[in-house]
């Protein structure tokens, strides 16, 4: 299923996210890209408070400890893997479709002492890891941009430990008919064909194996994500005297705008899921 005029491909995918690395670091964050956030109420407008949150909460219910082996799919510049091994000490590796982003995120390594991981550059349908390898697999807000979803559920499933657990946050296709605005301003944007609604999310992880231990619907925590971001990119364009960098900045803040829209018309959703690989296969 496509939401879009075009199937994107995952080296589409991939080069987006090489393109865009530097722009996205300039204005999110310096130490890497940060993810959706998980605010604690209506009022809060602390987006790094509220993206820590969604990372201490994801940790939290996949029950993360020292003793874990760690897989992030879709690890981006390595933000929530550092986080696990330095509040945990875990060890950890991150796979993710762009080089550029598996190079910050091997460069910021190397500027931190006694962290046991490891970044590699590939495709969660098809890991460089023996099966049964990782105690947890993560991801934030990644998954849906993998063109061929059931094979990355069943190579997540392939290299987890029996009983292990898959813990993530992703976005979600509420309904099935997506409009202009939803098309061109979400899914376009970031080069994402579609997706699973919540209910649809948990049915796809049943097929593949999975026995579904918690799930939350978060519509109004991204919806506080964009407000958020939409505003801070226009006082951050009226500060600036780059006209490239105030150009994208408004853009974007226009873009947060018909995002919040396309929340409230029901084309884009937010939502966390753990689940957990059987200890036996099922007969």
């Amino acid at each position: 299923m496509s939401a879009t005029g075009h199937v994107y491909t995952e080296r589409d995918v991939e080069d987006f996210f090489d393109e865009t690395l530097h722009t996205y670091l300039s204005f999110w964050d310096g130490d890497g890209v940060l993810h959706t956030g998980y605010f604690a109420g209506d009022t809060d407008d602390d987006y790094r408070a509220a993206a820590e949150r969604t990372s201490e909460i994801l940790a939290a219910d996949a029950g993360i400890d020292g003793s874990s082996h760690v897989l992030d799919v879709g690890c981006g510049c390595g933000n929530f893997l550092f986080h696990l091994a330095g509040r945990f000490g875990c060890r950890g590796e991150g796979l993710d479709l762009s080089a550029e982003r598996v190079a910050f995120a091997r460069q910021a390594l190397d500027a931190r002492d006694g962290l046991d991981l490891a970044f590699r550059q590939g495709s969660v349908t098809r890991m460089p890891y023996e099966a049964g390898t990782f105690s947890h697999v993560v991801s934030q807000d990644a998954l849906c941009l993998v063109p061929d979803k059931p094979a990355s559920h069943t190579e997540i499933h392939r290299v987890l430990r029996p009983g292990g657990i898959f813990a993530f946050s992703d976005f979600l296709q509420p309904r099935e008919e997506i409009g202009e605005r939803a098309r061109r301003h979400v899914y376009d944007r970031v080069r994402w064909n579609g997706g699973y609604s919540f209910v649809g999310y948990q049915a796809a992880l049943e097929r593949a194996g999975f026995e579904i231990l918690l799930a939350r619907n978060l519509e109004s925590h991204i919806r506080q994500t964009y407000r958020v971001l939409g505003r801070t990119a226009a006082e951050r364009a009226e500060a600036t005297t780059d006209t490239a960098a105030r150009d994208w900045m408004l853009a974007f803040s226009e873009s947060c705008a018909e995002i919040q829209v396309a929340i409230d018309d029901g084309e884009f959703g937010w939502g966390m899921f753990v689940a957990r690989k059987p200890h036996t296969a099922t007969p």
